[in-house]
């Protein structure tokens, strides 16, 4: 790991042994993209494109001959002076011009890796990250820049952020700040990215690209189940166990774009940050802004080597250290056993089943609070029904503590209802357009978290709660997008500032939550996955990823999300069949299985399972207890499998390999394929722990297995191979 300055050459080049990124100083004040890639031990300048005469074109004072700032790889582009493509910054000044002139000043490199302010980021040691901060600079319109490269250790990854001050005398307004801006060469890509709806999330999309812009955008206040703020440029080849990949992910959890511009000489230009459109800052003279910070990925081992390097930094260096590789409690949770109608008497029945099951954690979600058994009322004031739980949250805590379980509670601390006390007193904290009808979701408005007595009423809210140690989980969820946005307390410079401001208000409070009470697991939700980002991992160690339970579905749903994220971050249940959201029927051990990779729990009523539905439940919790560990400290892997009707998951830790094969529907013409293992250690003997059969690692790799064909859709076949102390 190291960052070199070469001077004679204008070189500064960041690198490790995995990857290198190289930019050119050109005429001590353009500074370019060079190169982002595999490792190399130097770099002399070769790659750099050649430019010829042409019309139709601008012209610069720039040694290059014939170069065109229309198809020079700026490292942070602007648009203003001849580059027409996708820029990275934009502001306007007081005389209400958007020009800059940015060019490079200086650069520093500092050992560590620096946080944000009030934004969630990547962490790491001196030790074991590197940061180059370069200072680009317009004096006339009194903007300095800074941009942030960070590298840890030997991931091939790169972090990127920015931050604009204001030099000037007068204000700024900031109306586009990218985090990363990358410029690739010419050849062929194709694009892939996440997207879904609500009960549909993280479904792959994959297509070449060409000529133009095509985007992926979030404006619904969150990052949305429409879009995940991520995409990937491809070579064609690539696939799960070959080929590169070039990853882009923002660790936010707001309005974002994300989009790659092929230009008119097929080089492109791919880009993320917050997005642009009902964006504006007002910079005041010394102030500073921050941008989310983007994590550049490189991969030349396919989607799974780019899975494994967004895994390792979001376990190391993101999630919460406390729970990062600490294995979850297996929950019971109890909406689809009771909905909104709780009771102290359901609670104990629950609990007592799931003692005996060998569940860990009960948690009470929705209508604790509720007036009556609906979603429509009581919303934002938090206060316990104590007509349906006599006592409150605290006899409800002490039952569920007294069968030996830890005792989680759901909340939706964003939202209030119309007819609400705290709606009623407090309107003004209410998003909203003073003189227009406001648009509902859910039944609930938004409370403004940009103001900080809104801000201060859920940390005391959600302080009287937990201060008493009642509380071991929460689930933390949100359930509708951000509309009407303005802030009542914002004057008119600022009011394009709301929606940004309505996440760091979000951040500030989870922020509070995670300092002030570290041993509270914390599960993120916004209507399954609609704020399934990492952001919120900064905060929250696992994420509900759908309200859809239904196995079937939740197996395309996890395998989009484990592109990005490890599976302990992602919280699967077993539901009752048929499914509540689909009414499709799949058995208890396809269900059991599709979950069990991932973080686990059952949601449904436990009285109206049969003892050998129990039975096996029980069965099921007591083999997951025995590998849990071994799952979280492995590695993931996605198979390419031999047809469509199958999807494979294996996860190889130093001792044991745990294989994961969908059959979706039954097929006898497709009954033959072999399935390629991946990860062992060719030169060691696997044995199948339930035949006993010994396999040499490289034979389960390069020949793969067979499953049988099942007369059955929906099926599930499970396979742990243990790894043998003596070689072949």
């Amino acid at each position: 790991m190291s960052i070199i300055f070469d001077e004679k050459q204008q070189i500064l080049h960041i690198k490790n042994k995995a990857v290198s990124y190289i930019m050119e100083i050109v005429d001590g004040k353009y500074l370019v993209h060079r190169y982002f890639g595999p490792s190399v031990r130097s770099y002399h300048k070769t790659g750099i494109p050649q430019y010829f005469k042409r019309g139709y074109a601008t012209e610069h004072d720039i040694s290059i001959p014939h170069a065109s700032f229309d198809d020079l790889p700026f490292e942070y582009p602007v648009r203003e002076h001849g580059d027409f493509r996708i820029p990275a910054f934009a502001a306007e000044s007081a005389s209400g011009i958007v020009y800059s002139d940015l060019r490079f000043s200086s650069f520093e490199v500092q050992k560590g890796k620096p946080g944000i302010p009030g934004l969630p980021s990547v962490f790491a040691s001196e030790e074991e990250s590197e940061t180059l901060k370069i200072i680009c600079e317009d004096p006339k319109a009194g903007i300095r820049i800074f941009l942030y490269y960070s590298v840890i250790g030997d991931l091939a990854v790169l972090l990127r952020h920015q931050e604009i001050e204001n030099t000037g005398k007068k204000p700024l307004k900031l109306h586009n700040v990218q985090s990363l801006s990358l410029e690739l060469p010419a050849r062929s890509y194709d694009v892939l990215s996440l997207y879904g709806s609500h009960a549909k999330e993280a479904n792959k999309n994959r297509f070449p690209l060409h000529h133009g812009i095509q985007r992926f955008e979030s404006l619904r206040g969150s990052s949305s189940p429409q879009n995940q703020q991520f995409f990937a440029l491809l070579s064609p080849d690539a696939a799960e166990e070959k080929g590169e990949v070039y990853g882009f992910h923002l660790i936010y959890s707001g309005n974002f774009l994300a989009q790659a511009e092929c230009d008119q000489f097929g080089n492109v230009r791919a880009q993320i940050g917050i997005h642009p459109e009902n964006f504006c800052w007002t910079l005041e003279p010394g102030e500073t802004f921050s941008s989310p910070e983007a994590v550049l990925n490189y991969s030349d081992e396919g989607l799974n080597g780019m899975s494994h390097n967004f895994h390792q930094l979001y376990l190391n260096h993101l999630i919460p250290s406390h729970f990062a590789r600490r294995p979850r409690p297996v929950l019971l949770n109890s909406w689809e056993a009771m909905y909104c109608d709780v009771s102290l008497e359901k609670i104990e029945t629950q609990a007592e089943l799931a003692k005996k099951a060998g569940i860990e954690l009960f948690v009470l979600d929705d209508g604790w609070f509720r007036s009556g058994n609906t979603t429509r009322t009581s919303m934002g004031d938090w206060i316990c029904n104590e007509n349906k739980l006599p006592g409150g949250i605290s006899a409800a805590a002490r039952i569920v503590h007294e069968k030996g379980l830890q005792f989680g509670l759901w909340f939706e601390p964003e939202a209030v209802g119309k007819d609400s006390i705290l709606y009623q007193e407090h309107p003004d904290w209410v998003i909203h357009v003073p003189g227009y009808s406001m648009t509902e979701g859910r039944h609930e408005y938004l409370l403004d978290l940009s103001q900080k007595t809104v801000r201060d009423y859920i940390k005391n809210m959600l302080h009287s709660y937990l201060k008493n140690g009642d509380i071991d989980y929460i689930k933390w969820d949100m359930n509708r997008p951000l509309t009407d946005v303005n802030s009542v307390l914002l004057d008119y410079n600022h009011k394009g500032e709301t929606s940004h401001r309505y996440i760091l208000g979000l951040y500030d409070i989870l922020n509070w939550l995670k300092q002030t009470y570290p041993e509270l697991l914390v599960e993120g939700c916004s209507s399954g996955g609609a704020r399934f980002d990492p952001g919120m991992l900064y905060y929250v160690p696992q994420i509900w990823a759908s309200d859809n339970t239904d196995a079937y579905d939740r197996i395309s749903i996890q395998d989009g999300f484990s592109l990005l994220y490890p599976p302990s971050a992602i919280s699967s249940h077993v539901s009752i069949t048929p499914n509540h959201q689909t009414g499709r029927s799949t058995s208890l051990e396809t269900r059991y299985r599709t979950a069990s990779l991932f973080t686990l729990g059952y949601e449904l009523d436990l009285t109206l399972c049969s003892s050998e539905e129990l039975k096996e439940i029980r069965d099921q919790i007591r083999d997951y207890k025995q590998i849990r560990s071994a799952l979280i400290q492995g590695v993931f892997y996605r198979h390419t499998s031999p047809d469509d009707n199958h999807l494979m998951w294996s996860v190889v830790s130093d001792t044991d390999c745990f294989v994961y094969i969908m059959q979706k529907f039954h097929d006898p013409l497709r009954s033959h394929g072999r399935f390629h293992l991946c990860g062992l250690d060719a030169d060691s003997d696997y044995q199948n722990a339930d035949t006993g059969e010994i396999f040499c690692g490289d034979e389960l790799m390069k020949i793969g297995i067979t499953v049988p064909l099942i007369k059955e859709d929906f099926h599930v076949f499970f396979l742990h191979f243990q790894k043998m102390e003596l070689k072949c």
